[in-house]
């Protein structure tokens, strides 16, 4: 696993009325900071990355549909140096993901209706001066091919 990533396997409470599922606490031994929430959606199929923050730290889950999440260490002084973890998270997989800042990131849609993804970030997002680093999907020099994997 990349040095600093934390996982928490979510917990879904259900009764007659419907469920719960708490995503993140301020007792979590990994929570830092909050700045906001947002949610995003990805159409299956498509990539949403890469991208990296300077400062900001996500924390973020699917809580409808299904992503892939990757993770790649581009911190040249960090131990796991250029290693990739790959991450099925959503419905059927509930997980959040705790992203340090400087780790390149993105999601891919792996199921058959769009995914909504729940973040948590540590920072307010400055629409003057953005901490969002963005690197094409395809085109870099990162080892990771998004195309589906059979097998």
């Amino acid at each position: 696993m990349i040095d600093g990533v934390k996982l928490k396997k979510l917990k879904v409470i259900p009764d007659e009325r419907g469920r719960l599922m708490e995503i993140l606490r301020a007792d979590d031994e990994f929570f830092q900071a909050f700045g906001q929430v947002y949610m995003t959606t990805v159409h299956p199929g498509v990539v949403k990355g890469w991208h990296y923050h300077k400062v900001q730290v996500d924390n973020f889950t699917c809580i409808a549909g299904m992503i892939k999440v990757v993770l790649y260490d581009c911190r040249k002084e960090s131990p796991t140096y250029k290693e990739v973890n790959e991450f099925f998270v959503g419905i059927h997989n509930p997980l959040l993901i705790h992203v340090p800042h400087s780790i390149m990131h993105g999601f891919k849609c792996v199921g058959e209706n769009e995914a909504i993804v729940v973040n948590i970030p540590t920072r307010t997002y400055n629409y003057e001066k953005p901490d969002e680093f963005r690197v094409d999907p395809f085109k870099n020099d990162i080892p990771y091919d998004w195309s589906r994997k059979d097998g």
